[in-house]
Parts: C-alpha cells; structure tokens; sequence
C-alpha cells in the first residue's frame, strides 16, 4: 500500500506541475509576443507604449501597453504571478519526492561521491538558494548594464554549477538540479522583482504620485531573462527520461549546448515578432549545438569499448523463444529482475519500472533495446548502479546484443 500511495502521489505532483508549467510558459511566450508586436498610436505618447490588435476564437482584442501606467488605474487588474508560483512549488515539492526520499536511486551515485541523504538534500537546496543570491546581486551589479556582458557571465555561472553539480550528484541528479536553479531563478524574478515593482507602480498611482519608469524596465529586463531561459529549463526537467544526456562525464557541456540552442531560438521569435527580420542563422547555430550535444552524449559508453554493431530489432509477440546465454541471464536476473519483476522486491515499487518485466528469456529478448539503451549504451540502469554492475557485465551484454 505504501508504495502505491507514492507512486500515485509521485503522479499526481508530476500532472499538477505540468498544468501550472503550461500555464506560465504559455503566459510568459505570449506576454512576449504582445511586448515585440505593440505598435505606436496617437492616443498613447511616443516612447510611453502602444496597441497591437488580434483575433481569436471569434472574437477581436484590441491590446494596449503602457510602459510606465495609464493616467488612471482601472477597478479591476488580473496578476499574472500565480502560474509561476505553482510551477516552482510543484517542481519543489517534486524534487523532494522523486529524489530526496529516493536518493539512493537517483540522486546519490557511490561512483561519484558518497554522501548521506540529509547531506544530498542540504546541497540541493543550498545550492538552489545560491543560486537566486547569485544571480540576483549580478542583475543588481554595474554589469547589469551591459546586457551582452551581463548574458555571458550568467552562462558562465550556470555551466559551473552544471560543473559541481556533476562532482556531488548522480548525473540525472546533477541535470535536474541545475533545470530546478535556473527555475528557482526565474520564479524568482516574478516574486521578488516583477511582481513586487508592479505593485509599486500601482501604490504610485493611487497615492497620486508619478510612477518611477525604472520599476517597469527592471521587471522587463527579468521577464526577458525568463523568456530565454524557458526552453532550456524544459529540454533539462525532461532530460531525467533520457539518459544518454546524463551518463556522459560531460553533461555540463551538453547543459551548455541545450543553453545556446534554446536561446537563439527565443531570439529568433522575439526578433521576428518585433518586425526587426528574421535572423535565419539562429536555427543553423541551434542545430549544430544539438548535433554537439549528441556527439558530446556518446562519450563515456561501454558500447565503444565492444565493438558493438547495429542497434537489435525491438522484438513482439508472444513464443519468442530465443536462448539467452547463462552469463547474460545470470547478470539480468541478480543487476535488474530485483525490480523489472511481477511482484518488485525493491522497497517502494508498486510495479515494474515502464511495465518492463526480466523475469524470463522470452522477456529479456523483447527488452534487448533498452537493455543496449539503458545498460550499454549509457549506464543509466541500474539507477546510480546501485546493484553494482560491473563494466565487465555490461562488456558481456553489448557483445550478446550484438548479435542479436
């Protein structure tokens, strides 16, 4: 029972974090594309904002901005703070669940550092809280006042924590935790910097008082910041599905890659909505960055070190029937059937991780792709090799999945 409770809380903060996460992402694109397509009209003064009209859903909407404030604040205002609330409080309360009451699976690798749970834990935490301090001093520093300077220096920082996150974590741990401080950091900016200066604009206004322009600016330098940060916190809360972007010593160059691959796309958007042209050349730095990154994630496999030849035919259906050599069947049954088992026997499995059984050579066949995937190609299972597979073991696998 115990184990189907977290199971089914496990999903139901995943489906909540997912819906929240939708909804900013979806304000955040779309708030973005209002600022690049506003253009200038007569009843609102050069330089202080202007109208964009759209179309949807039957309807027309006619959409102004003012840069600073209306000359009079309206009865009603919506706050568009809550979407980005509700996604780093789910993402929070997800990273506790997942991996720090789950630690030992996905969160501390022996290979890499042994260190207890609470400590694993602290780290993780202190590290998103450093993080946001970090950040936030650079955005309130004389850098800030260089864009470009300001940009390079935030890469610089992030990568050298993808870096230390890497010595300490799991490398499915140490990639969540760097998508979970980049999104620390853009939760931040709404409730510690936009939101807060949007409410000073209106306490300006309804005291009479002239809005002071740099509130708005400085919350339109964080909300762009999140803007460009969006797609790489999406490719990074994924990448944990995905191991060949964390068994590689080398995440944090991948982590560096997904940064500029996600940013010139956001660029090429912004610019395009802004009527400023369409810098073409973005997509073409973008796809190289992803073909780096896929070089960059087939270092470190004991797939290269066997020879191993073209990737086994996915097999289905029932009889399959084929012999599995003892040695490959005694390391599935004492690496892996522990949890890919009808009955799991590993504390907090309710059923086997993907429905994936390995209990019979008829099963173990069928799974040969993700066994080459999973154990071979990356060594992503067992998760933080925490039934000690050897590299011997995994040698012996890519050897019979070759011939396959």
């Amino acid at each position: 029972m115990d184990a189907i409770l977290y199971e089914w809380t496990s999903l139901l903060i995943r489906w909540l974090h997912m819906i929240t996460g939708i909804c900013w992402v979806g304000s955040s694109f779309y708030f973005m594309h209002i600022d690049a397509s506003i253009k200038q009209i007569p009843d609102i003064p050069a330089g202080k904002g202007g109208e964009s009209w759209e179309v949807h859903g039957g309807g027309f909407y006619q959409i102004r901005k003012y840069l600073v404030a209306p000359a009079k604040l309206p009865a009603e205002l919506i706050w568009h703070k809550w979407e980005a609330y509700w996604t780093w409080i789910s993402g929070f309360f997800l990273l506790v669940w997942i991996y720090y009451f789950s630690s030992d699976l996905y969160l501390i690798d022996p290979a890499v550092r042994r260190i207890s749970p609470a400590i694993a834990a602290a780290l993780g935490i202190g590290s998103l809280v450093l993080g946001w301090i970090v950040y936030d001093q650079l955005c309130k520093s004389p850098l800030a006042k260089n864009e470009v300077a300001l940009a390079a220096v935030g890469f610089a920082f992030i990568i050298a924590m993808a870096w230390a996150f890497q010595q300490v974590f799991s490398g499915r741990g140490a990639l969540i935790h760097i998508g979970a401080l980049m999104a620390t950091i853009m939760s931040g900016n709404v409730f510690m910097n936009i939101i807060p200066n949007q409410k000073k604009v209106v306490a300006d206004l309804i005291a009479g008082r002239a809005p002071n322009p740099a509130y708005g600016q400085q919350a339109k330098t964080r909300s762009s910041h999140n803007n460009y940060m969006t797609l790489p916190v999406l490719f990074l809360m994924i990448s944990g599905h995905f191991p060949l972007t964390y068994s590689t010593p080398y995440a944090w160059v991948i982590v560096g890659l997904v940064l500029v691959a996600g940013g010139v796309v956001r660029h090429f958007y912004n610019q395009r909505h802004a009527g400023r042209g369409d810098p073409w050349w973005t997509w073409g730095l973008a796809a190289a960055c992803v073909v780096a990154a896929i070089l960059v994630s087939m270092t470190g496999s004991p797939s290269r070190h066997a020879g191993l030849g073209s990737a086994p035919q996915e097999i289905s259906g029932a009889g399959v029937s084929v012999a599995i050599p003892t040695d490959v069947g005694a390391i599935i049954l004492t690496r892996c059937s522990m949890c890919h088992a009808r009955t799991p026997l590993w504390a907090g499995l309710a059923s086997p991780p993907n429905g994936i059984l390995l209990e019979t050579p008829d099963q173990i066949v069928r799974a040969a792709y993700g066994i080459r995937v999973q154990s071979v190609m990356t060594t992503a299972m067992p998760p933080n090799n925490i039934t000690q597979m050897t590299f011997e073991e995994r040698l012996t696998l890519a050897s019979w999945l070759g011939k396959l």
